[in-house]
């Protein structure tokens, strides 16, 4: 039995607005949940000091860093053996006191060796440390 039998068959058509709808949340999800590697490769470059050269105090340990491995103390060589050896050299050179370590680090160190004098501070009790910094060039 066919009752439609002059009419004509509508076509199917295809509802396009439910289906941008899906398409948008889709988009934005994806968008907010994207990481972009341009924040992993990220250039920095240290900062300098603007302000005047600190006064010298008497009570501080100044603790040089070469891009070498060379390290000195209150601008005596020493020869770096293990943190704790950097240790006893600067309790030696701090002569019983509880000194400010004042870290100069050339830029081409490797962190480790900085890292290396902050624990031998720690390890010799020293509790106040620093890091200098080059004054920045007048152009």
């Amino acid at each position: 039995m066919n009752f439609r039998r002059g009419q004509k068959r509508e076509d199917p058509e295809i509802n396009l607005i439910p289906f941008i709808d899906v398409l948008l949340v889709i988009l934005i999800f994806l968008m907010i949940t994207t990481t972009y590697s341009k924040f992993t490769e990220l250039k920095i470059t240290l900062p300098t000091a603007d302000a005047e050269k600190s006064v010298e105090q008497p009570n501080d340990l100044t603790v040089t860093v070469d891009a070498k491995g060379n390290y000195t103390v209150n601008g005596t060589p020493v020869a770096f053996r293990d943190v704790p050896g950097l240790s006893e050299q600067m309790k030696e050179a701090a002569k019983g006191g509880s000194p400010i370590v004042k870290i100069n680090a050339d830029q081409f160190a490797m962190h480790q060796m900085v890292i290396n004098v902050m624990e031998a501070a720690r390890l010799a009790g020293f509790d106040k440390v620093t890091f200098e910094a080059q004054t920045a060039q007048a152009k």
